[in-house]
């Protein structure tokens, strides 16, 4: 089938076996709205991966995923486009991939995914493979190494131990070899940092230096009740979601693990601090949902859509939303923002891949940096997936979240800042 056919399959419902539809979902929850919203983003994951692991698998990415520079394009090598892609997606989908596999809808399609997954890890180091991607010669590799590396995080078992030990050996050697670039004081210090953890969570030499300066200098960026700052001046944007929050507390994460070297403080208090803080942020990300899905159109890389609300998928993930934000009324909120904005035409191409656009193809919102590889940080916002369909998260019963209540006349919680 064309894929163009597939995709509009996919839209459309269960035309294509093994194609996963409302209803069909792991388990079964009490719930039946919250079963029909975890289907709904089971299928908007299955639909950004699909087609980029399909290709990826065979060595084909370069060859078919036909390239969108915003028109501002700052004149980087466009190729880094494929490395942004790929980490970007891997990111995401990652919690996800590492549930188990069986014999249902999702069950199969987990299996034909991570088997695709660990193909294409192998073709993205592999020098004689055409889809070897670009790690060296552009500053942008670090980033994107970063979400690289994130998902083999997320999902060791599945993503990185049944990695054979050539493409193991490949992969340390790359992610080595970007401690050549030297991150501005900005979220890229983080991308340093997140490398350096993945290093020392499987026993490898690691640069605690690039760890604890990144630690460092987050905090003393923090600019209060919940919010930190990019650098030395406040930017009213999501990079605290994009970039900040999940890397900063997965870094501590194996810092705590490993019994990491660290400058002062304790990790562990360091991290409890930086969950405190992600949980102050994301009420106010829950806040910003409006009593219809939508959300402030605020700052640069709007067009990572709702990869906004990746520290609340994290959170949730983690099992670490705070009693304010009760797993109902956050996976209300959060389908509700997923609909506002996946629901509208114009996301994905013919071919079914992103499109360059906040909601819908709107190339205009493009960065001097932004390709449509860059959208794939998207996949970030579906992070709750990585709970199976039983967990108290998808059976809870749904609740309205603040605006919805706000809007409707009837009482909400008063908000407060916080001084931790």
């Amino acid at each position: 089938m064309e894929r163009r056919h597939f995709m509009r399959a996919l839209a459309a419902g269960p035309a294509v076996p093994g194609m996963l539809v409302a209803g069909q979902a792991l388990g079964a929850a009490p719930d039946v709205a919250a079963q029909g919203e975890r289907a709904y983003m089971l299928r908007l994951l299955q639909r950004m991966a699909e087609p980029v692991l399909t290709l990826m698998a065979k060595g084909e990415l370069k060859k078919k995923f036909a390239l969108e520079l915003s028109p501002t394009w700052d004149g980087r090598r466009q190729s880094v486009a494929y490395l942004e892609c790929f980490g970007r997606l891997m990111a995401g989908i990652a919690p996800w991939l590492a549930l188990p596999v069986d014999d249902t809808p999702e069950g199969r399609l987990r299996q034909r995914l991570r088997e695709m997954a660990l193909q294409s890890y192998v073709n993205a180091v592999d020098p004689h493979s055409p889809d070897y991607l670009t790690w060296r010669g552009q500053g942008q590799a670090l980033v994107d190494s970063a979400y690289f590396t994130n998902a083999l995080l997320r999902a060791p078992t599945v993503l990185w131990e049944p990695l054979d030990a050539a493409t193991k050996t490949r992969i340390i050697a790359e992610i080595k070899g970007l401690r050549r670039v030297e991150p501005p004081d900005t979220n890229w210090l983080l991308f340093a940092a997140m490398n350096e953890a993945w290093l020392l969570s499987i026993g490898e030499e690691y640069d605690p230096m690039r760890m604890n300066g990144a630690i460092r200098k987050i905090n003393e960026w923090y600019a209060g009740d919940g919010w930190i700052k990019d650098g030395k001046d406040f930017h009213f944007d999501y990079y605290n979601s994009y970039v900040i929050y999940p890397m900063l507390l997965e870094v501590l994460d194996v810092l705590v693990e490993k019994k990491g070297r660290f400058w002062q403080a304790k990790p562990q208090e360091l991290l409890a601090q930086a969950t405190r803080r992600a949980q102050r942020y994301c009420e106010h990300l829950e806040r910003f949902v409006g009593p219809d899905g939508s959300f402030p159109p605020i700052g640069r890389s709007l067009t990572y859509r709702t990869a906004a609300f990746q520290p609340l998928a994290l959170l949730a993930w983690r099992k670490q939303l705070p009693a304010s934000l009760p797993e109902g009324q956050v996976r209300a909120a959060l389908h509700a923002v997923h609909k506002a904005i996946w629901d509208a035409p114009g996301n994905f191409t013919a071919d079914g891949f992103l499109t360059i656009g906040f909601r819908g193809h709107q190339p205009g919102l493009g960065d001097s940096y932004s390709n449509n590889g860059s959208m794939y940080i998207a996949s970030t916002g579906l992070l709750a997936l990585g709970l199976p369909a039983g967990d108290a998260f998808w059976t809870a019963p749904a609740q309205d979240w603040t605006q919805k209540k706000a809007f409707s006349g009837r009482s909400f919680p008063k908000d407060y800042a916080v001084n931790y």
